[in-house]
């Protein structure tokens, strides 16, 4: 078996694969992590490199993802070369003992990297796995083009971008009844913005990074993925509102809100409703 015929890899590639088609992912935009079970990982293990690479500091410590195997996309790599060169692409990196620094197992060949916002991908794993109790396996990084656009126009608050999302599409408050943060814009790839997206996903699964993407956690690809297409399409729709050049004659109301979460048994944060 190779690596590439392992579920959980093959789930991955295609998730790549999926942003890639939905336009999510220009040049090598964009990046994807997986914090593996441990059944995968005894899976994988025959498949790993006999002789690891050395430890890489990652700069940024979380004690609680100490011993964990990720899969990742690599630096500088194409979404849309995953399928082709998955080796070259995609890694599987080792997390030592301490919760500092990585190895590479597998993968990442000649000389490749994890995603430059690796350590944004682990300080947000780290806060995700003990919000949701170790639920949550995925973080995905994005750059949705509606989204994005909507960072232009609407007041950086999670408030403002959660209603519009709210009231844009009826299944949005099903499916992310938290809603959403907002990151005013920063350098990508630093501590500073890996702190600052970690502090709003102790609360929310859906981060907004102004003038650059989305940051989305969930359980698996189907979640994870399904909570980023369903953000953008709702983006989209707003837009379309704004340049139809028609006044807004009817939307979704704070009441049709609580209504959707009622019977949909839900529960939305009331502080992002109302005046």
């Amino acid at each position: 078996m190779r690596m590439t015929d392992v579920g959980v890899m093959q789930n991955f590639m295609r998730m790549c694969n999926d942003g890639w088609l939905q336009g999510y992912h220009e040049r090598n935009g964009g990046n994807l992590t997986y914090r593996l079970p441990q059944a995968d990982v005894a899976l994988m293990r025959p498949l790993l490199a006999p002789v690891p690479g050395t430890w890489t500091p990652l700069h940024v410590c979380a004690p609680n993802l100490a011993g964990e195997y990720f899969i990742t996309t690599g630096s500088g790599k194409y979404m849309r070369n995953v399928l082709l060169d998955p080796e070259g692409c995609l890694g599987v990196v080792e997390i030592n003992p301490q919760g500092d620094s990585y190895r590479i197992v597998w993968g990442l060949a000649n000389g490749g990297r994890p995603t430059s916002e690796f350590p944004s991908h682990f300080l947000n794993h780290s806060v995700r796995k003990a919000a949701t109790g170790g639920a949550h396996h995925m973080i995905y990084h994005a750059h949705p083009v509606n989204l994005i656009a909507l960072t232009y126009i609407l007041p950086l608050t999670d408030r403002a971008f959660t209603r519009a999302l709210w009231q844009s599409a009826t299944e949005c408050p099903v499916v992310f009844p938290g809603g959403v943060g907002v990151v005013p814009w920063m350098v990508p790839g630093g501590a500073e913005i890996a702190l600052a997206t970690s502090k709003l996903m102790e609360i929310y699964d859906a981060v907004v990074w102004a003038h650059h993407g989305l940051f989305v956690s969930g359980v698996d690809f189907d979640d994870t993925f399904g909570l980023m297409h369903t953000i953008e399409k709702s983006a989209e729709i707003y837009l379309k509102v704004l340049s139809s050049g028609q006044p807004v004659r009817q939307t979704i109301t704070d009441d049709n809100l609580r209504a959707i979460a009622r019977d949909f048994g839900v529960t939305l944060r009331e502080a992002l409703l109302g005046e």
